[in-house]
């Protein structure tokens, strides 16, 4: 099995995420990682071969097949055309970058070079998720005609919670909505085959001014640590409700959240069919609820041999045993590998042109907060 050669750039959480999932496909060789921070040092940690603090430097040493881009959103772009320019594959963390004008540039090297571009949508990787897709195209469900669910956290609960994204510069004109809202939208779009075309949206921020720490700070210390803050303005969502018009008439509904005390991660979509309805949640991701009028309702547990066939790739492991996040990103990432030196036209993970579009979602989404009325998407 020929080995392909990948790298990571940005190594925090989600990196490192990508760094186990990528070894779990078997294939992947990570012989490289680049953070300004301490890049050689978390190479050592990682057991990675070369560790750098500057990504072109990687880049132009390490003769990379895939880069993994996981660094703040407004370095998206740079970051991947300067890997393109030496016709290296590019996977993106979402939001793929802050702008439709760079998703535009993105999308045009891509193209340009033939390459493979990927954006980290995993949620529609889960096995359930894929199988919930594959029963919409059936017609298990019958005609959509109502979708709802939510995505909420509470990290940023407090006014002296603090991280890059909090800085519109860094991460963007909006935050909840397109940190954890495009995850939402972009699972809800595809398995049911519908688009959004029409939004409104009311936003909230918590804490007009945050306080950001003098000087870096890890993310666990003692209550008793002594941390100087100052303070800045805040102008991005924690918050956002969001109503939206489908493409095929169907009325939808989403708290996108970032200040819900006791929500980690909860992302959960409920889709209401004239045959069935459904609901699937991360927090117990190896099942859906589904319900029909006159008949008792039903747990469908993840088994591989009750999956469609197109979808028991997604699942590891037997029945009763449970895949999650770290399985997701790894089916996700099988899919984009394998498309190496052949990029699909309509491939089923999401792309550039996918990442574009959730941007799009954003702006409409942010307009019509602003405007306080339906924006239509297109």
């Amino acid at each position: 099995m020929k080995k392909i050669r990948a790298g990571v750039i940005g190594v925090g959480f989600i990196g490192v995420a990508h760094i186990e999932a990528m070894r779990r496909l078997g294939n992947i060789d990570v012989v490289a990682i680049a953070d300004p921070v301490d890049g050689v040092g978390k190479a050592e940690r990682l057991g990675v071969p070369k560790g750098y603090l500057n990504y072109k430097e990687m880049l132009d040493k390490e003769a990379l097949d895939f880069v993994h881009i996981c660094t703040p959103n407004f370095t998206h772009c740079e970051i991947a055309l300067y890997a393109m320019d030496r016709n290296v594959n590019i996977i993106c963390e979402k939001p793929m970058c802050v702008s439709v004008e760079e998703a535009d540039r993105m999308i045009a090297k891509a193209k340009e070079k033939g390459l493979v571009n990927g954006v980290n949508y995993h949620n529609r990787w889960y096995p359930m998720t894929a199988q919930l897709k594959e029963m919409i195209k059936a017609g298990d469900l019958g005609t959509i005609h109502a979708i709802y669910g939510e995505f909420s956290q509470d990290w940023l609960l407090y006014d002296t919670d603090y991280n890059w994204r909090i800085e519109s510069a860094e991460s963007g004109r909006t935050r909840a909505v397109s940190d954890i809202g495009t995850h939402w939208m972009d699972l809800v779009e595809n398995v049911t085959g519908l688009k959004i075309v029409e939004v409104f949206a009311d936003f909230k921020i918590l804490h007009k001014t945050r306080k950001k720490p003098v000087s870096a700070v890890e993310t666990f210390v003692s209550s008793n640590t002594k941390i100087e803050y100052k303070e800045i303005p805040v102008d991005t969502e924690d918050h956002a409700n969001v109503l939206m018009h489908f493409s095929n008439g169907a009325i939808g509904s989403a708290v996108f959240s970032q200040i819900i005390p006791g929500r980690k991660a909860k992302l959960a979509i409920n889709i209401a069919g004239m045959k069935e309805s459904v609901t699937w949640c991360c927090d117990t991701c190896n099942e859906m609820w589904l319900g029909r009028r006159g008949e008792n309702s039903q747990i469908f547990e993840k088994d591989p041999g009750l999956l469609n066939e197109k979808v028991r790739v997604n699942s590891g492991y037997p029945g009763g045993h449970g895949e999650g996040f770290p399985d997701a990103i790894k089916n996700n990432f099988r899919a984009m590998y394998a498309d190496m030196g052949k990029p699909g036209k309509n491939p089923d993970y999401a792309t550039f042109e996918t990442g574009r579009h959730e941007l799009v979602l954003c702006d409409r989404i942010l307009e019509s907060s602003r405007k306080h009325e339906w924006v239509k998407v297109a």
